[in-house]
């Protein structure tokens, strides 16, 4: 019986190594560099298809209105004021995207509240209405990556 080989490392596994080494580190710098920087957007798709793209500010002059599948929506700007410290009333000095009146038997896109960051969304399953928000500036404190 042959005693098995040595195995030991080569040059040529090094620069493999080195490469991955480097791979990697380039990811990351892309991934963490400080991600958009892109007005936020709302998109509002209507059975699948898109059907508006606005900026939240647009909301300040009036509410928005969609319709589908008999069902009709109100999207509105929510701006969250900051109140005094004596005041009982609890403030976090956000503001976003709501809907605040819809004819659709559950009413969850009206209790979902307000939206305003980006990946986030109002859905009305009755209505086949999707509200999400895209773009706009990353938090501090933190990489949102989706993996897989």
């Amino acid at each position: 019986m042959k005693p098995s080989p040595k195995l030991r490392p080569t040059v040529w596994d090094g620069l493999v190594v080195l490469c991955v080494a480097a791979l990697a580190v380039g990811v990351a710098f892309f991934q963490w560099r400080g991600g958009t920087t892109e007005a936020l957007t709302a998109v509002v798709s209507v059975d699948g298809t898109e059907a508006d793209r606005f900026a939240p500010a647009d909301l300040l002059e009036a509410p928005r209105t969609y319709e589908n599948n008999g069902y009709t929506l109100e999207v509105a700007l929510s701006i969250d004021y900051e109140h005094p410290a004596s005041s009982a009333l609890p403030s976090s000095g956000e503001s976003g995207l709501r809907v605040a009146r819809s004819d659709c038997p559950t009413q969850d896109c009206v209790h979902t509240g307000t939206i305003s960051r980006s990946g986030q969304s109002i859905v009305c399953l009755p209505a086949r209405i999707i509200i999400r928000l895209e773009g706009g500036t990353p938090e501090d404190g933190g990489v949102d990556a989706i993996l897989g």
